[in-house]
């Protein structure tokens, strides 16, 4: 069987900017029904190469071939719109037919959106997101090309554009940080790093077990090379300038030792464990609070008393007052009744998800220095500015640049760092992983879950909410807060065991129903009662398909042809037992 035709075929791609390499020489091809995530440390290019598959941006070299025909929908980072447009001309940008629009409608309801009238400047920016996803989806390309899909999407939402995505065989090139979206949704990753690109086919889990492989094998030729670099260092000293020929070809080949010698690998052997950080028993309480704006409810007699070393996340719905809520405790808003009562002790850390408060024509390591030389870590020891900016994967070169000239993802990055310098007892973030790069977001973990104070997370990132929170508060809407204790996957977990408990006693209260209503209940016909059994037998085998072809799917060795193949059979699977489940369960109402 013939290879599939790529959509998109890249071909030795090469980027800079002066005389900073983006990346050289790169090549790969996106086929058919594939869905492709991209993964890189901030500022080495990422958002640079999709807008240049885009056409939105030049190269140096290389190609870049689409297959003829072929449509592409673009969803960029932070979408911009005109102010007073409506909601239905952002989509369509032009007139749009009556079944564009029903599209439009059904598409946005989906996305919660109903007002197609509505000015654009009236929404948020989640909502202004989903607006832009919407315009997207309603033109149905071939190939969906996404940056940062998930950011300013709360869980819900996210959630659904993963179902959407893995229904059918829809093609996908998307750079993301949101760990769980890569791992639920990607069948091929693609690493950029130290100016090339690396193909793993697999998603997440698959990529982060194949990486450290990739990571451990250089590791091991780097100190093969500095073992022989010593000695033709040596030689190199004592031969004179005249050389053979013989030496010639020795000294090319020392130059190219010389380049895999010094190679950085990642490497953090040290693990930030801060033991200064004082925080007394009483943190605050929130006694009765309340806060509306006009007719909507945000907080509503809500009373919690928050304990020592706590880590709570904050999770719910976007406009449901989370922000608002840090806001108010911040002293930034003004409550309504009620008060918070927070201890003498606390020294609150806040970081905002709009804001970079810090001067851009500054050096990186003087913004940090204006804040303090160091950072105190208990036990007589300390780690300098400059030390402090390494751990966070800030090199020694970029902390002598201007911060302007950093990437958006690495400007978030230093700003957390300012954050972090001030060493806070109580951490308050709100919205932290938006364009953070995956590394970052690690090292970030490793600091939360080892710092001595309280923290309050607010975040749609369901990976970085379960490693670091032990406690939720989930925001409803309408004033409505639920207290929850355990992470998000517990709590999705317990939520549909409820909505399972519901279900079943909704059919228990219509089956006693058709009984009252009843003198005598059907019984399953013969006919019935076949089919019932081969339900059950179809719906097994079914199953089995399904996590076979899953196994297959993430284990990375199909080829592309049969990774097609096996996508679409996945796909078929999924709907054929969806369809017989139902069936199954109509008949199972009947008395057998």
């Amino acid at each position: 069987m013939a290879s599939p035709k790529p959509y998109i075929d890249v071909q030795g791609l090469t980027k800079s900017f002066g005389a900073q390499v983006l990346f050289k020489n790169i090549s790969f091809s996106i086929a058919e029904g594939q869905k492709v995530g991209i993964i890189a440390k901030n500022g080495t290019g990422k958002s640079t190469l999709l807008s240049i598959l885009t056409g939105k941006e030049d190269y140096d070299s290389g190609s870049v071939i689409f297959t003829n025909g072929i449509k592409t929908g673009y969803l960029e980072q932070s979408p911009k719109f005109e102010p007073e447009e409506s909601v239905l001309n952002a989509c369509f940008k032009n007139q749009a037919t009556e079944d564009e629009i029903l599209k439009a409608k059904q598409i946005l309801t989906q996305l919660r959106i109903t007002d197609l009238t509505q000015p654009m400047k009236q929404l948020s920016g989640g909502q202004q997101k989903r607006v832009a996803l919407a315009s997207i989806l309603i033109k149905e390309p071939d190939l969906l090309i996404l940056d940062e899909p998930t950011n300013h999407l709360d869980i819900d939402m996210i959630e659904w554009f993963e179902g959407f995505l893995n229904k059918g065989n829809k093609t996908l090139l998307m750079v993301t940080h949101d760990r769980f979206f890569l791992d639920r949704v990607c069948s091929i990753i693609l690493e950029l790093d130290d100016n090339t690109i690396y193909k793993y086919k697999g998603n997440f889990s698959y990529y982060l077990e194949k990486r450290q492989e990739r990571i451990d094998n250089m590791r091991a030729e780097v100190q093969r090379a500095n073992n022989l670099y010593r000695t033709e260092l040596e030689w190199m000293r004592r031969m004179p300038l005249a050389r053979g020929h013989k030496a010639k070809y020795r000294e090319e080949a020392f130059y190219e030792l010389e380049k895999i010698a010094k190679k950085r690998i990642e490497d953090r052997q040290i693990r930030l464990k801060s033991k200064n950080i004082y925080i007394g028993s009483k943190i605050f309480e929130c006694q009765y609070v309340s806060k509306s704006w006009g007719d909507k409810v945000i907080l509503k007699d809500f009373y919690y008393n928050f304990a020592r070393y706590e880590k709570m996340g904050i999770v719910g719905d976007n406009g449901a007052g989370k922000s608002t809520f840090i806001n108010l405790l911040l002293g930034r808003e003004r409550l309504d009744a009620g008060k918070f009562d927070i201890g003498e002790t606390v020294r609150f850390g806040y970081f905002s998800q709009e804001g970079l408060l810090f001067d851009e024509q500054q050096k990186v390591i003087d913004v940090i220095t204006d804040i303090a030389d160091y950072i105190d870590i208990g036990g007589g020891k300390h780690l300098s500015a400059s030390q402090f900016l390494q751990y966070f994967l800030f090199s020694p070169e970029q902390q002598h640049n201007y911060a302007y000239k950093l990437s958006g993802g690495e400007k978030r990055k230093l700003y957390l760092c300012t954050v972090l310098m001030k060493n806070p007892n109580f951490l308050v973030l709100d919205e932290p992983t938006n364009d953070l790069d995956i590394q970052t977001l690690q090292v970030l973990e490793e600091y939360l879950i080892d710092f001595a104070g309280c923290v309050i997370v607010v975040s749609h990132d369901r990976y970085f909410i379960d490693k670091i929170v032990d406690h939720l508060l989930v925001f409803k809407g309408n004033g409505e807060i639920q207290d929850f204790p355990g992470n998000y996957t517990q709590y999705r977990e317990w939520k549909s065991l409820q909505s399972a408990e519901e279900k079943k006693s909704v059919n228990t209260e219509t089956k006693v129903k058709r009984g009252k209503s009843q003198n005598e209940k059907r019984k399953m016909s013969y006919k019935e009662k076949r089919r019932f059994e081969q339900l059950e037998k179809e719906i097994t085998e079914l199953e089995d398909e399904q996590r076979n072809i899953e196994e297959e799917l993430n284990s990375g060795t199909l080829s592309v042809e049969a990774l097609m193949e096996k996508s679409k059979r996945f796909a078929v699977i999924k709907n054929m037992i969806d369809d017989k489940t139902m069936e199954w369960m109509e008949l199972s109402e009947i008395e057998q």
